[in-house]
């Protein structure tokens, strides 16, 4: 079995930021892993894909199937496009998380447009791509699914938080490793800066100009999905039926709510960490330089920031290295992390003209 592997990662998120791409090298020496993340990119989704992909959860079963191959074809230019931007010569092949349509573990159902069987004829390359499913199917919540490569790749740290669409966090305790969803994050900090004009809060400049609203702090953090024990794991499904509705009761100012919000968020997240622990943060919100000081500022957490590559590539580096154990047909789902009734190698293998499930 091979014990080096060149491999193209790609990750599209909830907070609809683009689509990350990375071309890494992975290599297994003394049953350590090692990584080197070469090139990276991200390609902006245009206005009418971020309408589109904002509005996937609404969608009639034919309208998505249409999106689910219009969006595999984006995304196999975009891929291609890579590849030719950097002169990409050596691929194994392309790990690909698609793009989250609809996720709702509770009701047995997780679907990722973009892991339709042509990508891999499109792109002329082996893929590997759906690792969510099987999860499901086998009791799990299919996420997430972060944490395999958190144990492998960054085991120095105690926790390794990601603030993207939802912030989530992944740990070891006594071996065996945890990870769930903690809350919303840039899905709802967009969301209202949305409404300001912007497409985000840039640094939380905008939340810290506000207020918190201490009522409407104190319904957030009673939201009953905190007292819930993991694994467990959240959508979009959740904001808008749960979280959205609480902030649309309030008749107050936006840049109230994003104060109040980013109050609640570190406060939720603080409350998952053991005090004077060691913690990772990648995502976009690690650029959330107010954010980051609430952290600082009103927790004993010692937060430690990578370089920008890693803060924005971690997640596409890691759907990569999922692949590659895919590929070696070893564990990438934990039982521990996802609730699945055993741990197994999730993900389908598709060959230009063939395919294996």
């Amino acid at each position: 079995m091979k014990s080096t592997y060149n491999v193209l990662g790609v990750m599209s998120g909830t907070s609809l930021d683009g689509l990350d791409l990375c071309y890494c090298n992975f290599n297994l020496s003394n049953n350590t892993w090692s990584y080197e993340l070469i090139h990276s990119a991200t390609y902006k989704y245009s206005a009418d894909w971020i309408n589109i992909l904002s509005k996937l959860i609404f969608l009639k079963d034919s309208e998505l199937s249409d999106i689910d191959k219009k969006y595999t074809h984006l995304l196999s230019n975009l891929i291609t496009k890579f590849i030719s931007d950097f002169n990409i010569i050596d691929i194994d092949f392309v790990s690909s998380h698609g793009h989250t349509a609809m996720h709702e573990p509770n009701k047995n159902f997780t679907y990722q447009i973009g892991n339709l069987p042509i990508l891999s004829s499109l792109v002329n390359l082996p893929i590997v791509c759906d690792f969510r499913v099987q999860d499901v199917e086998y009791g799990g919540q299919g996420a997430p699914l972060v944490p395999v490569g958190d144990k492998f790749l960054f085991s120095q740290y105690d926790y390794c938080l990601n603030l993207g669409g939802f912030s989530n966090i992944s740990f070891i305790e006594k071996g065996v490793s945890y990870a769930y969803d903690i809350s919303p994050f840039n899905t709802v900090l967009n969301g209202l800066s949305n409404k300001l004009g912007y497409c985000f809060d840039d640094g939380g400049e905008t939340a810290k100009s506000g207020q918190i609203i201490e009522p409407l702090l104190t319904e957030l953090n009673s939201i009953n999905y905190y007292k819930e024990i993991y694994p467990k794991s959240l959508g979009v499904e959740f904001v808008n039926s749960i979280f959205n509705p609480i902030l649309n009761k309030y008749d107050v100012s936006i840049k109230d709510k994003l104060r109040t919000c980013v109050e609640h968020f570190a406060f939720q997240i603080s409350y998952n960490i053991k005090s004077n622990s060691s913690v990772l943060i990648t995502g976009g919100g690690a650029f959330n330089t107010f954010f980051i000081s609430i952290l600082k500022s009103n927790y004993n957490i010692n937060i430690h920031i990578p370089n920008k590559e890693i803060v924005e590539f971690k997640e596409a580096l890691i759907f990569a290295f999922l692949g590659v154990l895919r590929m070696r047909n070893q564990n990438n789902c934990l039982s521990s992390v996802t609730g699945a009734y055993k741990d197994h190698s999730s993900g389908k293998i598709y060959y230009p003209k063939k395919s294996i499930s």
